[in-house]
């Protein structure tokens, strides 16, 4: 049986000035299931993030996520904050943004600041270190035990997250987003800096999220075999429009898709056209 919808993006448009990034995009994304957003560099992608995430406001459009315990939360209103606090959509980023300083544990910690600080009740309970306060704050610990263990990150609690190998930055941003509970969770290039035997631990995490914690994936990828491998829905963008959708064997053969993936621009995400991954990953790679 089809999973319920989870996010539903609606005639989505994104200008910045006279470029149309985003152009009436329409997107549904199923609870518990993993989508992948692909396409070539210059294709919009991180700008569809920036935009369900609440760090960009669209131009026109409605994102729309239908919340179990709160009914149909309008993304497209809200600040970055309360799409993560608020609605549970919760992401990474192409460019690592940890706090390089605060150990590999704090950073965990630090991204559980919203249950803290009601804890708190923002005065003095944390400061003398009230029964309530201590509770949670032990609760935080442990979920961030929890996360730290599932990423083989254990052993590393106590270093300086920017003293780390780029592909282990990766897995923590990874469990700090997970410490917020999320119901979408939103990678953006989760494989970028990993090494084979690491893109296998990461393929088995995202399944293990979906099918056993119940948490919708959505993600871009230019790590093809990731993508075929992981993903039960692929959307493709081309110019901030979407070109094909469907299974991953689906979208390998599509001559649309592969005729995106040969273009001849290479500009930057945000940038208009690009030459992306060669089209042969999306043949070779197994669905």
């Amino acid at each position: 049986m089809a999973e319920p919808t989870l996010l539903d993006v609606r005639r989505l448009t994104m200008r910045f000035g006279g470029l149309t990034a985003i152009g009436d995009l329409s997107l549904q994304v199923p609870a518990q299931r993993i989508t992948a957003i692909i396409g070539p560099n210059g294709a919009g992608k991180t700008t569809l993030f920036n935009c369900l995430t609440g760090f960009y406001r669209p131009t026109e459009g409605e994102v729309c996520l239908h919340h179990p315990h709160k009914g149909e939360v309008h993304l497209q209103t809200l600040p970055s904050h309360r799409v993560a606090r608020d609605a549970g959509v919760v992401r990474t980023f192409q460019n690592i943004r940890l706090f390089p300083k605060m150990t590999v544990l704090e950073n965990l910690i630090i991204a559980q600041h919203n249950v803290l600080q009601k804890a708190s009740r923002f005065s003095l309970a944390g400061l003398l270190g009230l029964p309530g306060y201590r509770r949670v704050e032990e609760e935080a610990l442990q979920k961030a035990a929890t996360w730290l263990s599932r990423l083989g990150l254990t052993a590393l609690a106590d270093h300086a997250a920017g003293d780390l190998p780029y592909g282990t930055q990766r897995r923590i941003e990874i469990a700090r987003a997970l410490c917020v509970d999320p119901l979408l969770l939103c990678l953006d290039e989760p494989a970028a800096g990993l090494n084979p035997r690491e893109s296998g631990e990461l393929n088995e995490l995202l399944r293990h999220l979906c099918r056993e914690r119940g948490i919708a994936i959505m993600l871009i990828e230019h790590d093809m075999s990731v993508v075929m491998q992981v993903s039960d829905h692929i959307a493709v963008l081309n110019y901030g429009r979407k070109i094909a959708e469907g299974t991953p064997r689906e979208i390998q053969d599509d001559p649309l898709v592969i005729k995106a993936y040969l273009g001849e621009d290479d500009e930057g995400d945000e940038g208009g056209g690009g030459k992306g991954p060669a089209a042969a990953p999306l043949r070779g790679a197994t669905a």
